[in-house]
């Protein structure tokens, strides 16, 4: 809304004037990005440098289950909100994505694939029988996110897609090289490629569309950062339990444990 200053002369609003461009605002997303996605992690490199046993990739493919799994859930409560059936037209494609339906088999049996690709029992992973608590803890926290915070941050949220685009390439290159055995289950990322990219402009352009003050598109930006936090706190949660210093949680998924069935079959 412009406003009258002391003289009677039109000045534009003070929020508008601050408002980032579409290119600043999307350059603020992949600054984040840069800054504080997972692909830094301690666990991923040790991963793309072939340094992980078949247990811990195990441990991650379990874990990792449990974070797919809740992604059409979180992508239905977003759905939910919307009271425009464009936007709910679009972002419905999401969940059809992860569950499937009559022609797809959907990315979360796609990662099921991968995790019995490294050896692991179908019936359980599907059970989540050893997931550690502290990937519970934040991937829950991911639905809370999307419950509890504007709809304009619920979508934000969602744009780790806009970079994870070149990990999945990296990681489908990596896992060939080093772990020949789990090529027959990346289908899943091969699906990600066409599809994480789509769904990350739609979500930039519904963003930048509805943040009209500098404040909601800082609190945009917050959300993209808090949705990184989260897919970081679930590799640390893996690294201290599997790798240094090795201690997982009672309950939890044991290597060991693994290492001795293989011994015995």
């Amino acid at each position: 809304m412009a406003v009258r200053n002391i003289e009677g002369h039109v000045e534009a609003d003070t929020a508008a004037a601050t408002l980032l461009s579409f290119d600043e605002l999307r350059a603020r997303f992949r600054a984040v990005g840069e800054e504080r996605y997972h692909h830094k992690h301690p666990f991923h490199l040790l991963m793309h440098e072939g340094r992980l046993s078949r247990g811990q990739l195990q441990a991650w493919a379990l874990n990792r289950y449990y974070y797919q799994c809740i992604i059409p859930i979180k992508d239905s409560i977003i759905l939910s909100r919307g009271s425009d059936s464009g936007f709910r037209r679009a972002w419905r494609k999401r969940v059809i994505d992860h569950d499937g339906d009559a022609t797809s088999e959907g990315g979360i049996k796609r990662w099921l694939k991968l995790a019995e690709a490294t050896g692991l029992d179908a019936d359980q992973v599907c059970a989540g029988t050893g997931i550690l608590p502290a990937t519970r803890f934040a991937v829950n926290e991911y639905l809370n996110i999307v419950r509890s915070r504007s709809l304009l941050e619920a979508v934000a949220s969602s744009l780790t897609e806009l970079f994870s685009r070149d990990l999945i390439s990296l990681r489908m290159e990596k896992l060939r090289h080093h772990y020949p055995s789990l090529a027959g289950g990346l289908d899943y990322f091969e699906a990600r490629l066409t599809q994480a990219p789509e769904d990350a402009e739609f979500a930039v352009n519904y963003v930048y569309e509805h943040a009209k003050t500098q404040a909601e598109q800082e609190l945009a930006v917050q959300a993209l950062r808090d949705k990184c936090d989260i897919l970081w706190a679930q590799l640390d949660a893996l690294y201290f339990a599997y790798v240094q210093p090795g201690w997982p949680p009672p309950g939890a998924f044991r290597i060991v444990e693994a290492a001795e069935k293989e011994a015995v079959s």
